[in-house]
């Protein structure tokens, strides 16, 4: 009876070990930096930092834009209520200086259009 018990022992141990020796070999191909999920994660990582890098400087430019088209707004809106103010002035002019200003003559017409052709 120890006998059969000592081989089944050794039978089970012997499965184990081939069993753990498989493991090691598909674990070592699973991480493999070249083909396996490893080199998956490596590259996605360099991608994730670049992006990170592309992703602030894409919000600094954002930033500077806004600033830029804000103070452009700010210049925009002081002119037009300058050009304003200078158009409110131009109606407080008297008339008569407005008579003096020599309109120049109208053009003759170049071409004529009958009604027969």
């Amino acid at each position: 009876m120890e006998l059969i018990a000592d081989i089944l022992l050794v039978a089970g141990a012997l499965g184990a070990g081939f069993y753990c020796f498989i493991l090691s070999r598909r674990l070592t191909r699973f991480t493999d930096l070249e083909n396996g999920v490893g080199g998956a994660v490596a590259v996605l990582s360099a991608q994730v930092d670049d992006l990170t890098k592309t992703l602030a400087t894409a919000q600094t430019s954002a930033g500077n834009s806004a600033q830029s088209l804000t103070n452009l707004t700010e210049r925009a809106e002081d002119v037009s209520r300058k050009l304003e103010l200078m158009l409110a002035s131009m109606h407080d002019l008297p008339q008569e200086h407005a008579a003096d200003v020599e309109v120049p003559p109208q053009a003759e017409t170049v071409f004529v259009r009958h009604a027969g052709s």
